[in-house]
C-alpha cells in the first residue's frame, strides 16, 4: 500500500530531543532532591529518637538511685564521719567530687541477697554526666571511685533539694545532722542543643 506524501513518517528534531533531555534532567534532579530530603528527615528522626531514649534511660536510673537513698554517712578507717549521707553542692572542688553524692541501699545479687549500701555520685564532666561509684562506704581517703559515662550532650547540670518544710534548697549540707535527706530532688539539664529538661524525683 502506497503512502501519500502527507503521511510520511517524521522523526524528532534536534530541538525536540534537547527539550526532552532537559525535562528528563529536571525530573531526575527533583527526584534526587526529594529522596535526599526523605533520607535526611529519617536521619533526624533517628537521632532524636536515640537522644530521647538515652535521656529516658538516664532519668530512670537516677530516679531509681535517688529513691533508694539511705541515711548512712561515710566514715574513714578510724571510724570518724567524714561525709554526710547526702551532699549536694553547686561547685565541684576536687577531681572526684560531684554535684550530688549520696549513699544508696545495696541492690540484690544474683542469689537474691541484698548487697552492702553503695556510695555513688553524679557529676557533669566535659559535656557528659558521669556516674561515680566508690568500692566501699568506709574507706581511706585516697580510694578513688570508678567512673561510668551515662549521658552525653549536656551543657549544664543543676540540682536543688526540697526540705521537710517545703522549701527548695540550692545545695544540701547540714553539718549538725549528717544523716538528713531531702524530701525530693529536682534535676535540670540543659542540652547542647539548647533544650532544657526538668525532672523531680521523690525519696522513699
Amino acid at each position: 500500500m502506497k503512502m501519500h506524501s502527507g503521511q510520511k513518517q517524521r522523526g524528532f528534531t534536534l530541538i525536540e530531543l534537547l527539550v526532552a533531555l532537559v525535562i528528563l534532567a529536571l525530573l531526575s534532579v527533583a527526584g534526587y532532591r526529594g529522596l535526599d530530603a526523605v533520607w535526611q528527615a529519617r536521619e533526624r528522626v533517628a537521632i532524636e529518637t536515640r537522644k530521647w531514649q538515652h535521656l529516658s534511660f538516664f532519668f530512670a536510673r537516677m530516679n531509681q538511685d535517688i529513691a533508694q537513698a539511705v541515711r548512712r554517712p561515710v566514715r574513714d578507717e578510724g571510724g570518724a564521719i567524714v561525709r554526710a549521707a547526702w551532699v549536694g553542692t553547686a561547685v565541684k572542688l576536687g577531681e572526684d567530687d560531684a554535684e550530688l553524692i549520696f549513699t544508696r541501699a545495696g541492690i540484690p545479687d544474683q542469689g537474691g541477697a541484698l548487697q552492702a549500701p553503695q556510695r555513688i555520685g553524679y557529676r557533669l564532666e566535659q559535656g557528659e554526666i558521669v556516674l561515680l561509684r566508690w568500692p566501699a562506704l568506709d574507706q581511706p581517703p585516697r580510694v578513688r571511685p570508678v567512673r561510668y559515662p551515662v549521658l552525653e550532650g549536656v551543657r549544664e547540670f543543676r540540682l536543688r533539694y526540697l526540705d521537710k518544710d517545703g522549701i527548695w534548697q540550692q545545695q544540701w549540707q547540714y553539718p549538725t545532722d549528717l544523716t538528713r535527706l531531702p524530701v525530693a530532688t529536682e534535676v535540670t539539664l540543659t542540652l547542647v542543643s539548647g533544650e532544657v529538661i526538668i525532672r523531680q524525683f521523690a525519696l522513699q
